[in-house]
Parts: C-alpha cells; sequence; structure tokens
C-alpha cells in the first residue's frame, strides 16, 4: 500500500517516517503487517521535519505532493524486491505506471465515500475535469441517485480552483491526479457497503467501466490503549449521554473569529463539552484564541484541548452522548458504531459530500447550517444543531435517533466485515489475478 502522506488509516505500507512511528499502536497484526519507512527529499519551500499533510497548513499541501513525487525511484526498488501481485494506492498517479513495469496490478483505493466519486465524476458531465465551473459542481451530474445532494457556492468555488491548481509537479490539479489514476489502474476499490451506498455503486460502474470492488465499512477496532486518565476521570464527572464531544480533524485550521463562534456555540448548549482543535490561523497560544471570559465562564464543564485525543475512546465513553465532527470518512466510520447523536461542520469538499450523505440521504445526523456564499457559522446555528439532536422529543432528533440506531446495529452486524472482506479477496482474485 502506497497511501497519500496524510496521518490517518490505511500486508504492507509505504509511509512516511514519522507516521510510521505513530502507527506502531494501531497494527494488531505486526506478523502480518510490515511498516517501511520512507524518507521524504528537501522540497524548497517545505518545513525541515514536515512529512505528512497534518504538518502544515492546506497552502503547503501541495509541497507534500511534489516531496512524494520525488520518492518513485525509492517505491519503485521497493516494490521490484517485493514484487506483490497488487499495490493499493490513491493520488500518486504514476503507481499505475511503475506497477505495470513490473507486471503488477493497481488498485486506486479511495477512503472517501462513493458518493464523492460519484458526484465529481466528469463522464457524466460530458466535461474534462478541469473544466467545471461553479455553477457545475452546484449540482450533480445528470441521473445522480440523489439529487438533493449539491454543494454550496463557496464550497463549489473551493473545488473549481481547485481543479485548476497545480498540486506537486507536473502541472496537474489533484482532481487531475485522480482522473488519472482511476483512468490507469486495474481497478477501483471503495471503503463503503452495498447496503450504504449501492445506488451510487451502479452509478459509477455506469459511467466509469471498471471494476468497483467494496471493501465493506471497515470499521476500525478500539486500540490497545486505555483512554488517558485526565480526560477519563473528566468525563466520569457527568451522566450519561450528557457531554458533547467536537473534533474538527488534524488538518482543519479555523479562522479565530470561526473558532470563537465554534466553542461559544458549544458554551451556549449548556451542556459540558470537550473540544480537540487546531488552533486558530492567526494565533499562537490557547489564550489568545479563546474568547474574552469563556475560561472562568465554563471552568469545569467545559475544555478546549490543542492537540491530539484518543478520539475512538472518548466516543465509546458512557459520558459522551453527542459528536460535532469535519465529517471526515473515519471519524464517520468511528461515529456511526457509537452512541454519540451526529452533528457536521464539514470544511473540505469531500466532508460537505459526506455530510449531506449523512443528513439528507441516511438522515442520522443534523449539519450546522452555514452562510452558502462563505461558509460562515454562528454560534447560534452551533448550539441549534447541538440540541436538535440531543433533544429526543423532537421530530428531527427521534428520526436521527433511531436511523442511527439501526445504522449502528447493521455496522456491528456478526460476519459484516468477514463477509465483504472474504468477497473483495475472492473479487480480486477473478478479476485481476
Amino acid at each position: 500500500m502506497c497511501p497519500w502522506f496524510a496521518f490517518g488509516p490505511q500486508d504492507l505500507f509505504l509511509l512516511s517516517t514519522k507516521t510510521k512511528l505513530k502507527f506502531h499502536s494501531h497494527n494488531h497484526y505486526p506478523h502480518l503487517i510490515t511498516l517501511i519507512p520512507i524518507t521524504l527529499p528537501p522540497i524548497k519551500g517545505l518545513p525541515v521535519g514536515a512529512e505528512t499533510t497534518a504538518d502544515v497548513p492546506a497552502s503547503s499541501r501541495p509541497l507534500i505532493m511534489a516531496a512524494m513525487d520525488q520518492t518513485q525511484d525509492t517505491i519503485e526498488l521497493h516494490i521490484s524486491n517485493l514484487k506483490p501481485n497488487f499495490i493499493f494506492f490513491d493520488f500518486t498517479e504514476w503507481i499505475p505506471k511503475v506497477a505495470r513495469k513490473h507486471k503488477i496490478k493497481s488498485i486506486f483505493y479511495s477512503t472517501v465515500y462513493l458518493v464523492t466519486v460519484a458526484y465529481l465524476l466528469p463522464q457524466p458531465r460530458n466535461l474534462p475535469i478541469n473544466c467545471f465551473s461553479v455553477e457545475d459542481l452546484m449540482r450533480p451530474p445528470p441521473a445522480f441517485p440523489l439529487p438533493s445532494i449539491r454543494l454550496h457556492a463557496h464550497e463549489a468555488r473551493s473545488l473549481a480552483s481547485a481543479s485548476k491548481a497545480e498540486f506537486g509537479g507536473g502541472g496537474m490539479s489533484l482532481l487531475e491526479r485522480v482522473l488519472v489514476a482511476f483512468q490507469e489502474c486495474d481497478a477501483v476499490c471503495i471503503k463503503t457497503c452495498r447496503e450504504m451506498e449501492g445506488s451510487y455503486c451502479d452509478f459509477v460502474q455506469r459511467n466509469y467501466g471498471k471494476p468497483v470492488l467494496l471493501a465493506g465499512p471497515v470499521v476500525p477496532e478500539l486500540p490497545d490503549a486505555e483512554l488517558d486518565e485526565y480526560f477519563d476521570s473528566w468525563l466520569k464527572g457527568f451522566g450519561d449521554d450528557s457531554v458533547v464531544y467536537c473534533a474538527l480533524g488534524s488538518e482543519c485550521f479555523l479562522t479565530k473569529d470561526q473558532f470563537q463562534e465554534l466553542v461559544l456555540g458549544l458554551e451556549f448548549t449548556g451542556m459540558p463539552f470537550l473540544a480537540a482543535l487546531k488552533l486558530p490561523i492567526e494565533c499562537s497560544t490557547l489564550e489568545s484564541a479563546l474568547p474574552e471570559g469563556f475560561t472562568e465562564r465554563t471552568k469545569g464543564r467545559g475544555i478546549v484541548h490543542i492537540g491530539w485525543v484518543q478520539q475512538q475512546l472518548i466516543l465509546q465513553h458512557p459520558s459522551v452522548g453527542c459528536f460535532l465532527t469535519h465529517c471526515g470518512a473515519g471519524s464517520l466510520s468511528e461515529a456511526m458504531v457509537s452512541n454519540c447523536q451526529l452533528v457536521m461542520l464539514p470544511h473540505a469538499v469531500d466532508q460537505s459530500i459526506n455530510a449531506r450523505l449523512m443528513s439528507l440521504d441516511l438522515r442520522i445526523g443534523v449539519e450546522v447550517e452555514t452562510r452558502d456564499e462563505d461558509g460562515f457559522f454562528t454560534r447560534e446555528a452551533v448550539c441549534k444543531a447541538v440540541m436538535t439532536v440531543m433533544e429526543a422529543e423532537n421530530e428531527v432528533g427521534r428520526e436521527v435517533r433511531s436511523n442511527h440506531g439501526k445504522w449502528k446495529e447493521f455496522m456491528l452486524k456478526e460476519g459484516l466485515e468477514e463477509g465483504y472482506i472474504s468477497g473483495f479477496i475472492q473479487s480480486l482474485e477473478n478479476h485481476l489475478i
């Protein structure tokens, strides 16, 4: 496996050196899975020690891609010595060419939900991906399974810009890299299940014409660790399902005004809360980021933590009853097998489409209302979304709780994962070996 150098769950992994160290505790099968460190070469403008997207602001992510492009010879040397049957990859569109050279099958493995792939396919729109306009992207492609899933104006502008902006070397945008990867690979594999995204799978298959293999929901196992004593002790001070947990991922940097609106929204709920966030772009300390008087007003019932936390263990804690998330696919999977009600505040485009899948199709959560033109959200909108899912007596709250419970039961059903993985392996053997 040769994943994009972002920190997330990705047997044999080619990973940046720093990520390899972080992954040791997540490797449940060290006798079967080997982590191979890859050293990134120095790239002008990339800070020393930066190896993944979590180490740099969004504006510097193309430099991570440029550095990854420079590892091509190293990765080719590894796979020529290892001679695997398959290599799984995502953004490195040159992998299929390298793989073919050594008679290895390449599998484009997508960790985003299939609905995003379906929304962004250029074939149904009959347009090159770098010609998508804002107006094109504000509506789904023709014959899309759920027409109500749409991008807001600011999301479409961001994506239209990204479809033209160079990402790494070679003059290609990120979306062009993905398109080339789709065209050149031997098959596409998606971390999803037919029960959840069957209509989108059929849509992609009709328009794409290559095998689309489903790996199943891939529910993550709990790590072999206990929750940090400080957080565990604090959470135990509150009743069951009473705490709001807020986390926007390792790559989301809010502006100071939006950071303050978010934490004030949590304060306005009147509920205890634990927020794990990045410092705002303009701030160097937590004290300078928080609203005036906030620390004193929320003392004892609110924690704002800057940095990483044990999210899976927090979501499983009996005191935590609501999860305000950025809607990364991994976080959503973790949330769906917990008892936490979902509030969604997406930032990246795939997260926005994920949020619409969850709120409009599966109907298992509520999205925070934002301004269409710029994505700005208010403290009142944050508070309203949280209270909607936490108040079981309102109609929306009852619906999302009921649906969430059904999906949790399904995803934890005995034999589900094994069945999908067995079918996935059989598909590899049947179609590709």
